[in-house]
């Protein structure tokens, strides 16, 4: 286990170095930073200047050791736009971020879980099939599609919910939350559906193919000649044992909403990293880019981690380690 652990940490190390050398050639290959900096009537002089305060004429190498020193410490300069540091804006905007991706999560697995045991119990009746035929609306519309078709039905016709940013926040000091509020629920429910369509569709397919599989193995016919009853054999028999590629997708899926949350963010001007990530791409705020692949990165490879590791808590048959 523990050797599983370490070789997976070095995986991870590596992946962060291959990123940070992407993020990190974004300072040189997309634009230049003085002219986001200074306006067109800035002297030679002043160009040099600047030039001299962010350490551009230094070697690659030296530049990007610097980088590399700055990263780990949570340091990414000053927003070319903004003229604020980047660590903290991205502090600024991370709680609406999480919040959106954990409402959007519990959404996706709750009912992707909880229609895909159905839909596999129940595979002939009608309800399934009308479920299957509904999910496909998931699969094949792109995001930004089912997010205005919502806003249109939900707030332009029928006016019961916001169709954009974010309400009803309170700030508990270390944390500003909207989900302490009426109106913060009310603004973050069609943006976590939105952002949600996609991943519970994949689960909820997903589940149902494996609990077909599985309901035809020995065991379950075994269980079910003991006279254990039908509760028992799909919740703990057979669902357990689906578990496994489920939690893989689970965990990809995850790292995906916080990247993919960028569209979403967009349409429904959520105040979040993904906003202001696009905000950043429209002035080339180089910091703010580089800062936000580093960060999406990081998050993708803890939680690849953390499902590697709940492998062997879900089968303890597993031995990846061998």
């Amino acid at each position: 286990m523990l050797f599983f652990i370490l070789k997976r940490l070095a995986q991870s190390l590596l992946v962060m170095a291959v990123v940070s050398a992407v993020s990190f050639s974004l300072f040189n290959f997309v634009g230049d930073p003085v002219n986001n900096m200074v306006g067109q009537d800035a002297t030679r002089e002043q160009r040099i200047e600047i030039r001299e305060k962010l350490g551009l004429n230094d070697p690659v190498l030296t530049q990007y050791t610097r980088f590399i020193s700055n990263a780990v410490q949570g340091e990414f300069g000053l927003s070319y736009r903004i003229r604020r540091p980047v660590d903290t804006l991205i502090m600024e905007r991370l709680p609406a971020t999480l919040e959106l991706v954990f409402v959007s999560a519990i959404i996706a697995l709750v009912v992707g879980i909880g229609l895909g045991v159905y839909t596999g119990i129940r595979r002939n009746s009608w309800m399934s099939r009308g479920i299957l035929s509904f999910s496909l609306v998931g699969v094949s519309l792109p995001t930004f599609i089912i997010g205005i078709a919502l806003i249109y039905l939900f707030a332009v016709i029928l006016r019961w919910l916001p169709s954009s940013g974010r309400s009803g926040t309170i700030d508990l000091g270390f944390w500003k939350t909207s989900l302490l509020t009426v109106d913060g629920w009310r603004a973050i429910i069609l943006p976590s559906i939105t952002l949600s369509l996609f991943q519970l569709t994949l689960i909820l397919r997903l589940v149902r193919a494996e609990m077909l599989e599985v309901m035809r193995t020995d065991y379950v016919k075994f269980a079910r000649a003991r006279g254990l009853s039908e509760r028992s054999i799909y919740f703990v028999h057979a669902l357990r044992n689906t578990l496994v590629p489920v939690i893989t997708i689970i965990g990809l899926n995850i790292g995906g909403l916080i990247a993919f949350s960028v569209i979403t963010e967009t349409v429904f001007q959520w105040p979040g990293t993904g906003l202001m990530f696009i905000q950043a791409v429209d002035f080339v705020d180089v910091p703010i880019m580089s800062a936000y692949l580093m960060f999406v990165a990081l998050l993708f490879v803890v939680i690849n981690l953390i499902v590697d590791i709940l492998y062997f808590v879900v089968d303890p048959r597993i031995r990846l380690g061998g």
